[in-house]
């Protein structure tokens, strides 16, 4: 039997993603037959004892995977849970025979397509920079909007010392004192979007994710989710292929 990463173990297990699993072994919290590992280690599966804080991790077999689209209401935190007792994404599935958790973030107040799964190397692969799976986004901006800020919009603004990747800006409506915008961007920074368009002076009202690569929310409800389509999942993984060799 050929031995495994254990980040790719724990994520496999469900417990969560690849990414959180690396944090766990990185702070000492993971231990493989009784001993503290390090990001690299492998491990065999059906044989290895790992645990995450004293708890054993389960051997993966045959484990139905989740794929979930859900229209994320504004309000929620995507995390597992919260320590100020905010609600979380989580809280809205129903009936669920494993544990799933988010891909990626959306912040409390925004809204929109979140994908959630207990499939770590899918999630992993979906947040990896390398695969630059677009993301569109319609915001709701004040009070209003000229080209200088549409074009440094478009172009590529400074955050955090480093310069956004370029993105589509697209003007959907515009009424006094609020503007309607398509955004399409490659990358996944923290609050990008608000923070992008703080940064050449307009205020978010509101902001919705429409679509992820080639998953569209289509006419999801606040609150709904649905699992992908097979066809779907197939269209996400040659969307994550294609972006990497372009890449």
């Amino acid at each position: 039997m050929e031995k495994v990463r254990i980040q790719k173990i724990i994520a496999d297990s469900g417990l969560c993603s690849r990414r959180k699993a690396e944090e766990y072994i990185e702070s000492g919290r993971v231990l493989v037959n009784g001993r503290k590992c390090t990001l690299g280690d492998k491990a065999l599966p059906d044989k290895d004892i790992i645990t995450v804080d004293g708890v054993k991790i389960g051997a993966v077999r045959k484990r139905r995977l989740y794929y979930i689209m859900m229209h994320k209401p504004r309000g929620y935190v995507t995390t597992m849970s919260d320590e100020h007792d905010r609600k979380c994404v989580t809280d809205l599935l129903k009936g669920m025979n494993d544990r799933v958790y988010p891909v990626g973030r959306l912040d409390k107040n925004s809204e929109g397509l979140l994908l959630l799964t207990n499939d770590g190397e899918f999630a992993n692969d979906i947040m990896h920079p390398s695969h630059h799976v677009s993301k569109t986004y319609r915001v709701t901006v004040r009070p209003d909007i000229n080209d200088e800020q549409l074009i440094k919009l478009a172009l590529g603004v400074e955050l955090d010392g480093k310069m956004t990747a370029e993105c589509s800006v697209v003007v959907l409506d515009k009424q006094p004192g609020r503007v309607v915008l398509q955004m399409t961007i490659h990358e996944g920074r923290n609050r990008q979007i608000r923070r992008m368009c703080e940064a050449v002076g307009l205020e978010v009202a509101r902001l919705k994710r429409t679509s992820v690569g080639p998953l569209k929310l289509g006419m999801l409800k606040p609150g709904e989710y649905r699992e992908l389509k097979p066809d779907e999942l197939r269209a996400i993984r040659t969307a994550m292929q294609k972006s990497s060799k372009s890449g």
